[in-house]
């Protein structure tokens, strides 16, 4: 169906069952991820792959039919150990909440100590095609916290004024993007926020056959537009396998990626006796990490084995230099990152907040012999 339906035409699409047999429609769509030419066709891959859009199924509903009522906003866990997608970060905690640019919302609670924590608004949000550009941006460092720890913000369309915490929106805002960074888990307690509309009760927007037909055309799109959006970038990056060029911003960007982070988005691929080897001097930035993905970017799984490092994890050598072992077997270093019986993935390193003139530096990678660098 193309455009928004009537609010009659959607009680019919519900009515009749249109509306969840389109949603249906969807989802067998986007099952063609699976088998387009530049996707790997050994079974573990594949698996791999019905996995991730049964994972990306259930994330889409629970936005776009469980909590998708921006007049009573829930901050929730979208993205998390077992619903993974576009290079998910395994040191940041995700939430995210349904808004509308045209309110105003108050967002309240503790800081905690947890080493970043970063606010975004969007336009629009996972369910639509166009991407989601930034509408608004606030970072901890420049939030005032009360002595015990308190924090709250404003989210709205106008500035509400000196002393106060402002996240901005525009009138077409549909997202809210909360990122905390723990670099130790064990010693960074996280935020804790609360969000609510200003001027509102709590109680939901009363169920609806608009809001039902809406909800499940946006998780359809999600699925499949998340699944293909990541593909491509996923084959792209095949065309400079084991190495880390710099990712461009602006496409980044207008996937709701951070523009304070510079990142590189790669490939790689290794024999059983192989070794993916990544080097490079730290430029002064806030922190950095580097993470091990599926072919599908859905991070490894960072519960069990070790496949990320960052700049409080790693250990680094005498001149402060930096490097990585990316192997399937114990290679004996310190930052060995285990691939987990894959032989082949996506990767991704980043520079959070990289400081000095022009371009930070890109790691160099080499693949080389396990047994060379055994010692």
């Amino acid at each position: 169906m193309f455009g928004a339906p009537t609010p009659e035409e959607a009680r019919q699409r519900v009515i009749d069952g249109t509306s969840w047999e389109e949603f249906c429609e969807l989802l067998k769509a986007a099952g063609s991820v699976l088998q387009r030419p530049g996707s790997p066709d050994d079974a573990f891959t594949r698996a791999e792959g019905v996995r991730y859009l049964t994972r990306l199924t259930r994330a889409a509903l629970q936005a776009f039919v469980e909590h998708n009522d921006p007049m009573a906003p829930v901050l929730q866990r979208m993205v998390h150990e077992t619903a993974k997608m576009g290079a998910d970060n395994p040191d940041n905690y995700y939430e995210n909440a349904a808004v509308d640019g045209r309110q105003t919302y108050r967002l309240h609670g503790t800081r905690g100590t947890v080493h970043y924590l970063e606010l975004a608004t969007q336009k629009g949000s996972y369910g639509q095609s166009r991407g989601m550009p930034p509408t608004g941006h606030l970072d901890a460092r420049d939030m005032l916290v009360g002595a015990d720890g308190r924090v709250e913000i404003v989210l709205s369309c106008d500035d509400p004024g000196p002393g106060v915490n402002w996240l901005p929106m525009e009138p077409d805002t549909g997202t809210l993007i909360v990122r905390q960074s723990r670099l130790d888990p064990a010693t960074e307690t996280l935020a804790r926020l609360t969000l609510e509309r200003v001027g509102g009760d709590g109680r939901p927007t009363p169920l609806d056959a608009e809001r039902i037909d809406a909800g499940l055309r946006q998780a359809g799109m999600l699925v499949g537009g998340a699944a293909m959006i990541f593909a491509d970038w996923a084959e792209g990056f095949t065309r400079h396998v084991n190495r880390l060029p710099r990712f461009d911003p602006a496409t980044s960007n207008a996937m709701g990626g951070v523009p304070e982070i510079a990142y590189y988005h790669s490939y790689w691929r290794l024999a059983a006796d192989e070794a993916l080897v990544i080097t490079a001097v730290p430029p002064p930035c806030d922190h950095w990490n580097f993470q091990l993905n599926n072919h599908w970017m859905e991070s490894l799984d960072y519960r069990y084995d070790r496949i990320h490092v960052n700049s409080k994890t790693a250990a680094y050598e005498p001149d402060g230099s930096l490097r990585i072992v990316v192997a399937h077997d114990d290679p004996g270093h310190p930052n060995w990152i285990r691939t987990v019986g894959h032989t082949q993935g996506t990767m991704c390193f980043r520079w959070v907040r990289p400081e000095g003139p022009g371009e930070p530096p890109e790691p160099t990678c080499a693949v080389v012999r396990l047994d060379a660098i055994r010692p």
